[in-house]
């Protein structure tokens, strides 16, 4: 019998300490700040890198010009090597993704990373003076434009009317 009493008692404290535990992993759930939201997306200014990329690639880059400021700039890079690569992220005023993608890589593996896999279908908008083909996918929609050696992109979650006003947008110097 003494042996049996030692043993209720081991699990009467080990009952005792997932308890605790528990209740202690609560209090601290309860007082650290989380958030079910989206994060906010720090704005970042891309003048300097559109700049250094215009004067180091091979074509044209593009960037918008008159924007609203509830069009948030997100993410910025330039990758000279392999294939002159610009990318230029943007947040809409409805918090969709939308993306100018240039590269001279050639356009079908280009189109089909940048896109993540969208398929071109038989839509063009002419927008500027220049015919634009509509690629649609299950992550990102496309507006491609396949100039002489190069190959711009607005992709992204954004509706094709978002997509459209950023390509109205875009100039090249």
């Amino acid at each position: 019998m003494a042996g049996t009493k030692g043993k209720q008692k081991t699990v009467r404290d080990m009952v005792l300490s997932l308890a605790l535990i528990g209740l202690m992993a609560g209090v601290i759930y309860l007082f650290i700040p989380h958030s079910d939201g989206a994060p906010d997306l720090k704005r970042v200014d891309y003048r300097v890198e559109v700049l250094t990329a215009r004067r180091a690639a091979a074509y044209p880059i593009a960037a918008p010009e008159g924007l609203p400021d509830s069009w948030k700039a997100t993410s910025v890079r330039f990758e000279a090597e392999p294939s002159d690569a610009w990318h230029l992220g943007f947040q809409d005023p409805d918090g969709q993704y939308v993306a100018i993608e240039q590269s001279t890589q050639k356009p079908s593996l280009f189109i089909e990373a940048a896109t993540q896999g969208a398929q071109e279908t038989k839509v063009t908008q002419d927008i500027g003076g220049r015919t634009w083909q509509r690629y649609t996918g299950g992550r990102y929609d496309a507006l491609v434009l396949k100039d002489n050696g190069s190959t711009t992109l607005v992709t992204g979650t954004a509706s094709f009317a978002q997509l459209t006003k950023m390509a109205e947008a875009l100039r090249t110097a």
